[in-house]
């Protein structure tokens, strides 16, 4: 590899609603980012053409003999062993699109990608609130519940990129609907989730004559938002409490799991449970001292992730700095 002073990574982020490119260092300094929206009914050789585009932008200003490799980030399902993108639900028509080899063949240097959890969970672990461990959960805790796993200090995708779908596990027989499956972590622990949990509990409130402050009228309890729960819950509406009470006691449950399995150093959760700590902390916790192996729960750290809503850019750098290093 070039000499790492002078070498630099690019970090490719694919959304479905916006992409970037990213210039960064080794040292996991970030130099330069472009953004530009997706528009998925482009197709996926147009979104790749703007991509080139931008980077061959970017070269007038980081000479391209300096580039020392390419990390891509991008929701699965992936291969991240032959490259390849399967029909990601928020990319309608990238199917068995063979990028790696796309960009290999462009730029000549070592490319390789990883689905956004597991990209994400490199992040945190590199630089942000993993960084020093050897064995580290991530969970996204977002629009759904993904899972990045750090064990023994390397990255683990398992057979076929599937490891670490946690949010596919049930946590209940019955419950919010995640993951295509009533009761699961995925439905207690999400965006999604906390909003049909906040339909569920408001509407059925409502129709028994009891006040909910936060939300009085019954027509829009399915309008409710995760955000509109936990801002309510911050100013101690009772009901909104309640609902973060729920979903932080499946959280605790679904932690526990994962703690009596991996036996890991640090569990980093992202997103919702990042911004409102204080609202779930309590539950968790009071979860895990119950359900939890004493032993490993007590060498266990439950943290917020620190990288915030930079982690996107991070994390497909990320992806590359640990391929040129593995």
């Amino acid at each position: 590899m070039k000499n790492d002073e002078e070498a630099y990574f690019l970090g490719i982020d694919i959304g479905g609603t916006k992409c970037a490119v990213v210039v960064g260092d080794g040292n996991f300094n970030v130099f330069r980012r472009i953004q530009f929206e997706t528009r998925v009914e482009r197709g996926y050789k147009e979104i790749l053409e703007e991509f080139d585009l931008h980077i061959n932008e970017l070269f007038s200003e980081f000479p391209q003999q300096r580039l020392a490799g390419i990390g891509i980030s991008c929701g699965g399902p992936l291969d991240s062993q032959k490259g390849v993108i399967y029909s990601p639900p928020n990319l309608p028509g990238w199917d068995n699109v063979h990028i790696v080899e796309n960009f290999t063949e462009k730029y000549g240097v070592p490319v390789a990608i990883q689905n956004d959890a597991n990209a994400c969970a490199l992040a945190e672990w590199l630089m942000g609130a993993g960084k020093g461990t050897q064995n580290m959960i991530f969970l996204t805790f977002g629009t759904g519940m993904g899972a990045g796993l750090i064990l023994n200090g390397k990255l683990y995708s398992g057979t076929n990129d599937l490891g670490g779908e946690v949010g596919h596990l049930r946590l209940a027989e019955s419950g919010p609907v995640g993951f295509g499956k009533a009761g699961s972590f995925e439905g207690f622990c999400s965006g999604g989730g906390i909003a049909q949990l906040a339909a569920s509990v408001v509407t059925a409130k409502l129709e028994k004559g009891e006040k909910v402050e936060f939300c009085p009228d019954i027509k829009k309890a399915t309008e409710l938002t995760a955000k509109d729960v936990a801002l309510a819950a911050h100013k101690n509406d009772t009901v909104a409490r309640e609902i973060i009470r729920i979903s932080g006691e499946y959280l605790g449950r679904g932690l526990a799991i994962l703690i009596d399995i991996i036996n890991p150093q640090c569990i980093v959760i992202g997103s919702i449970y990042a911004r409102n700590e204080e609202l779930f902390k309590p539950h968790v916790e009071r979860i895990l001292r119950k359900e939890a192996i004493p032993s490993a729960f007590n060498v266990c750290e439950i943290k917020p992730a620190l990288l915030g809503d930079s982690i996107g850019d991070y994390a497909a750098l990320c992806v590359a700095y640990y391929n040129s290093k593995n």
